[in-house]
Parts: C-alpha cells; structure tokens; sequence
C-alpha cells in the first residue's frame, strides 16, 4: 500500500522484534528490519523511514550509533528501547535527538501510541482512529481496541457499516440506506437481518451510541467529546 508510514526495527532480537512487527503492521504500517548494525545504516541511508525503532544498551551499542549518525531533521524519529534503569544514557540519547525512549519489556499497543504522536508531530498521514465510549478503532486496520486491553478484528461489512454511520451522525438511517451503502457480506449469509447485524457491531464495539429508533431505522450519536 502506497504512502503508508513506515516503522524500521533496528538492531533488536527477534524475541523483541516480532511482537512489535506484528502488531504494526496490523495497525497499517510499513515494516523494515535490520538486524546488524551494518544493515541498518544502510536501510536508513537509503531514505523512506519515518520513525525508527532501537535498543538503548547499558554501553550505548549499534543503536547510539545509528543515532549519532541518522538522527536530525531529515532523517527518522528514533525511538530507544532501555531497560529504564540507566538513566545517564536515557539522558544522553535525547540529547543527542533520540525522539522517545521506552522502557522494557515492550508494551506494542503502548509503542505503536508513540508512534502514531511522532507521525503527527512530523505532519505525517495519521492513522484512522475512531474513539468511543469503551473502545478505539482503527479503521485502516480493521481492529477494535478496547480499554481492557483486548482487540479483535472487523469484518468487511462491520466496517462499511460503521462508516457509513460515521459520514452520517445524528441522522437516522433507515434499512434501505444501510442496505444501499453498506451491503450484507458472505459472511453474513445466514442471516441478513439489519437488526442482529446492528447487535453484533454494537457489541463488538461496547457502544450505546448506535441508537434504535423505533419504526424509523438507526442513529448514531458520537460519544459527548465528539459533540
């Protein structure tokens, strides 16, 4: 996918990195790995990386280094991962232009956040995220994020159907509109009732702010910070 933002993990071990990987690459990013330090100065001279990830050892290691010599304003955001406890070079890596540095063990919801700010920060595209009550979505990557902690992917016809209430809020939508834009998919073929479709995406989401109106269709009222 063009234009997407693109994450490099550099100079981790394969236990910290595939996790991290995963997860954001799920939430619609572009992944590149380096494992040497060799490589990965190489990945960023060839240019096309937002936001850098890498460890911060307790002797500096491959990842100062790449620091010393990529950070600045054209290149990468570099984000650090220390054990927290080695504040001299916690200090030392931001002075030297490290963005962010996040300590271990690697929460990734909590990484891909900081990544998404740095992306702002720097004017690039955001991520497609919808807040509601109880949980976020990312609409690019079709996943629910709930404050518990627990995520779950959206099929196809949940997202059309949540899109369409979001490019229609405080207005009632009746069956025929939601049948019109946002169609029932395979997986629904056994029952195509708009009614216990509006259930499932309301309860996949933890959301009251699909509203039944009865004899008329559907509303949905954004959560109050969005009003």
């Amino acid at each position: 996918m063009a234009g997407r933002p693109c994450v490099a993990l550099l100079c981790l071990s394969d236990e910290a990195a595939l996790p991290i990987s995963d997860y954001l690459e799920r939430r619609g990013y572009e992944l590149r790995c380096a494992s040497g330090e060799w490589e990965a100065d190489a990945l960023l001279s060839a240019g096309g990386v937002d936001v850098a990830v890498t460890g911060l050892d307790d002797d500096g290691g491959p990842g100062m280094e790449l620091l010393r010599r990529h950070s600045g304003e054209t290149g990468p955001a570099f984000v650090m991962i220390g054990n927290g406890r080695d504040l001299i070079g916690k200090v030392l890596a931001l002075e030297l232009g490290a963005a962010d540095v996040v300590g271990e063990p690697v929460n990734p919801r909590e990484l891909a956040t900081r990544v998404g700010g740095l992306m702002a920060r720097r004017g690039k595209p955001a991520l497609d995220l919808v807040v509601l009550e109880n949980s976020t979505v990312d609409m690019k990557a079709a996943m629910v994020m709930h404050k518990s902690g627990h995520e779950e992917q959206l099929s196809p016809g949940q997202i059309a159907l949540l899109r369409l209430f979001l490019a229609h809020p405080h207005k009632v939508l009746t069956r025929d509109d939601i049948i019109a834009a946002a169609p029932a998919e395979n997986s629904d073929a056994y029952d195509r009732s708009i009614d216990s479709r509006i259930v499932r995406l309301r309860r996949k989401l933890d959301t009251e702010s699909i509203a039944t109106i009865r004899g008329a269709g559907y509303r949905f009222d954004p959560p109050g910070e969005w009003q």
